[in-house]
């Protein structure tokens, strides 16, 4: 089992940057393929973007490409997310998720391990 913290939302203004982080009870890399999910009120979770267990294989949403870039410090274990060019649709609570499975996964449902989440809001 893993448990799984995020930190860094919080409010932007639009155009601007945040940085997101997983912090994971045990190590992650090379053992758990991880993800960022978002949800907004009324939508279903989506995945941002992923990163499998090797961490030769990356995805990343069409809506946050060229955006968003995930990071991953391997001798301190978080799993970041860094969010540039911030859009007011991009408000949502942030969810960071671990599966032991190898491949790369971008659904929900093939996640195992879910943090509690951290709220990002981004105005106009």
């Amino acid at each position: 089992q893993v448990q799984l913290v995020e930190s860094g939302g919080g409010s932007a203004q639009a155009g601007g940057s945040l940085r997101l982080s997983c912090a994971a009870s045990r190590y992650t890399y090379s053992t758990y393929s991880m993800a960022w999910f978002r949800q907004a009120p009324g939508k279903e979770r989506e995945g941002v973007a992923a990163i499998s267990r090797s961490g030769k294989s990356t995805y990343y949403a069409t809506s946050v490409r060229g955006r968003f870039t995930l990071s991953q410090d391997i001798a301190k274990n978080p799993l970041y997310l860094q969010m540039n060019s911030l859009k007011p649709e991009d408000t949502a609570m942030y969810y960071c998720a671990a599966d032991p499975k190898s491949a790369l996964v971008v659904r929900p449902d093939e996640f195992s391990y879910w943090g509690l989440g951290t709220q990002v809001t981004v105005s106009s």
